[in-house]
């Protein structure tokens, strides 16, 4: 039964009640039948009013109920974009509004799940890709010495070294992934400790020392002479600016500086900020590069742009101290290079 129909019934059920009962009335007041009648029927047609107003009363009701109940079987069948009307009584608009911020809630979750499920596609083939190359180089040369086709010792060394090589990268691969998924699991326990913001930035340049020098890139320095220490995982930091750094050293020309710059915010962080003078890049492309195995030249291997891991490790790192970190840059056409920033929480 509709609920419409139920409110009429009751309200009818109580109006045959109250004529009944002033029929009554009437009769005991010793009135007569003409008396009777008059008073009877004007208390009929009040009644036959007031159940005309509570007909059209109850239309509000029926139809956001109504709509509501469209709205769920929208979503039992996936649709999440639908709004449900705000009409009727204030409680009834009530969870009119609740309920479209339920859906907007389910719809935002739903997208993350499809959004996760792409993402989730794309690493398996982008994994299959990048573990694939690597082995199958190495099986060559493998089969190339079983085969005795190589005779010279020099040769036989350079095939050596390149499965050497090789075998470095699948290891490379495997330990970003692992770290990645580490982060993404929660499994990496956040355990900070007072550390100086130069004594970072030299540790990492110092581990890229060799890379600098075969570039002959300069390094700008910009630090202001009171810098309050950080809490940070050294360790994990010095990752994330090390990633920072060689996509720096790799997209720099030769003979190019990259400049480097800390300041304290108005918040209690610290920004380091890491300027190339490389091409540059699209916008497109600056709002993906954080992304998992994401490339701005599809066209690079690992052996020239890596795996496309390095910036979404730094990425997982700085949200786990509470940081955040971005990119900008002028589009590929200015070759005016891209400037890399995040925040380190200051040690209170």
């Amino acid at each position: 039964m509709k609920l419409r129909v139920y409110l009429l019934i009751a309200s009818g059920v109580s109006t045959g009640i109250i004529l009944l009962t002033l029929f009554i009335c009437y009769i005991y007041m010793l009135l007569k039948w003409k008396d009777v009648i008059l008073l009877s029927a004007v208390t009929v047609g009040a009644a036959g009013v007031s159940m005309l107003i509570h007909y059209y009363m109850t239309r509000p009701l029926e139809k956001a109920i109504h709509a509501i109940t469209q709205e769920t079987t929208q979503i039992s069948e996936g649709h999440f974009e639908g709004q449900v009307p705000q009409i009727g009584p204030i409680e009834f608009q009530r969870l009119a509004g609740q309920f479209n911020h339920m859906t907007g809630k389910l719809n935002e979750s739903f997208q993350k799940l499809r959004s996760a499920e792409v993402s989730r596609r794309e690493l398996v083939a982008n994994v299959s890709h990048d573990l694939r190359t690597p082995m199958a180089s190495i099986q060559a040369f493998v089969e190339a010495l079983q085969d005795d086709v190589i005779q010279d010792k020099a040769t036989f060394a350079r095939y050596l070294q390149t499965i050497r090589l090789e075998t470095g990268r699948l290891d490379g691969l495997i330990q970003e992934l692992f770290k990645l998924s580490q982060l993404d699991a929660g499994g990496t326990e956040f355990v900070p400790e007072r550390y100086n913001v130069d004594h970072l930035l030299l540790d990492s340049l110092q581990s890229l020392a060799f890379q600098l020098e075969e570039k002959q890139l300069q390094i700008d320095i910009d630090l202001p002479e009171r810098l309050p220490p950080v809490a940070i995982m050294p360790q994990e930091m010095k990752r994330v600016l090390s990633n920072i750094l060689d996509n720096a050293i790799r997209h720099s020309p030769v003979g190019g500086t990259i400049s480097i710059q800390a300041k304290q915010l108005s918040a209690p962080y610290v920004q380091l900020n890491i300027q190339d003078e490389g091409q540059g890049m699209e916008e497109a492309d600056s709002k993906k590069i954080f992304d998992r195995f994401y490339r701005a030249d599809p066209s690079r291997t690992r052996t020239s742009g890596g795996a496309g891991l390095g910036l979404a490790i730094a990425k997982s790192i700085v949200e786990l101290h509470g940081g955040t970190i971005g990119v900008e840059s002028q589009t590929a056409i200015d070759n005016r290079g891209s400037r890399f920033w995040f925040t380190l929480p200051i040690d209170q």
